[in-house]
C-alpha cells in the first residue's frame, strides 16, 4: 500500500506532541492529545510487555520515563498501564488505547522497536500485537522499523497497512549490540525490496547520503527524523518530503 498523501503533508510530531515542562511526556495520552489539538500528524513507539502486549512506549527500560526500574518487557501489560509517566497525569498507554484516543482524527505513524536485540530475525510478536490492535482501525495508519524484518513480517500480518524503514547512518556507537558487518550492510538501505517498503523515515544530519537521494529519484517518499528547530526543518526539506519534529510549533502547510 502506498504511503497517503496526509503524511508528506502534516509536520509529525515526534512521540506525539511531548513537552515535559507542560505535564505532556513523550507517548503519552496528553502528548497525543495535543497533537490532535494542533492536527499534526503523529509518531509513537511500540514496545512489547511480558504478556504480549503491544505498549506505546520508545525505552527498553522503564526508569528514564516512569523512575521504575527494569526491562518493560518483564511486566505485564496490567502493571504497566498502572504506571505513570513522570511529569504527566496519565499511564502508559497499551496501543489499543492510543488507536481509541487518536480514533483516525490525525494520521498515526507507527514505529515498532527492534525486539531481537541485533535488528535480526528474532521478531514476530510485537508484530503480530500491533497488526491485532490495528484490525478494524479506520484511521490514516503507516507502520515502520529500524529492522527490516520487522517491517517484512507485519507487511505479510497486515498487507493493507503501508510499511516503511527507519533508516539512519548505523554509526556503531550508536548500535553497539550490532554486529559491525549489519551495520555496514544496513547502511546501504538495501533491503527496500525485501521488505516491501513504501517509504523510509532518514536521520535528519544524514540527509545528504547518496543513497537516500537514489531512493528519492526512485519515486519512494523520504520522511526524516528528529528537527528540533525551525531553521533545521527549512534545510531538511530541501531534500525530505516531510519532517519528524519535536521542540518546537512546526508550521502547518496551507
Amino acid at each position: 500500500m502506498p504511503l497517503p498523501a496526509a503524511f508528506l503533508r502534516l509536520p509529525v510530531a515526534h512521540r506525539a506532541y511531548h513537552d515535559r515542562t507542560q505535564g505532556r511526556p513523550e507517548n503519552s495520552i496528553e502528548a497525543i492529545r495535543a497533537a490532535v489539538e494542533a492536527g499534526y500528524a503523529i509518531e509513537i513507539d511500540l514496545q512489547l510487555s511480558q504478556d504480549g502486549q503491544a505498549m506505546v512506549f520508545h525505552d527498553y527500560d522503564l526508569e528514564r520515563l516512569t523512575g521504575e526500574r527494569g526491562p518493560i518487557q518483564m511486566r505485564p501489560a496490567a502493571d504497566l498501564t498502572r504506571i505513570p509517566l513522570l511529569d504527566g497525569s496519565h499511564p502508559i498507554p497499551t496501543f489499543a488505547q492510543v488507536l481509541e484516543e487518536v480514533d483516525g482524527r490525525v494520521p498515526l505513524l507507527v514505529e515498532i522497536k527492534d525486539q531481537d536485540g541485533a535488528l535480526g530475525p528474532a521478531v514476530g510478536r510485537l508484530e503480530q500485537a500491533a497488526a491485532t490492535s490495528l484490525k478494524g482501525y479506520r484511521g490514516e495508519v503507516a507502520v515502520m522499523s529500524f529492522n527490516p524484518n520487522s517491517v517484512r513480517v507485519f507487511g505479510g500480518m497486515s498487507p493493507e497497512i503501508p510499511c516503511g524503514l527507519t533508516t539512519c547512518d548505523f554509526s556503531r556507537d550508536d548500535w553497539p549490540l550490532v554486529p559491525a558487518n549489519r551495520l555496514k550492510r544496513l547502511r546501504g538501505i538495501p533491503d527496500i525490496p525485501h521488505s516491501r517498503a513504501q517509504f523510509i523515515s532518514h536521520q535528519a544530519s544524514d540527509l545528504s547520503s547518496p543513497r537516500v537521494a537514489e531512493l528519492k529519484a526512485r519515486g519512494l517518499p523520504v520522511l526524516c527524523w528528529t528537527i528540533r528547530t525551525p531553521e533545521a526543518e527549512a534545510e531538511a526539506r530541501r531534500i525530505a518530503d516531510n519532517v519528524t519534529f519535536e521542540g518546537y510549533p512546526a508550521a502547518i502547510p496551507a
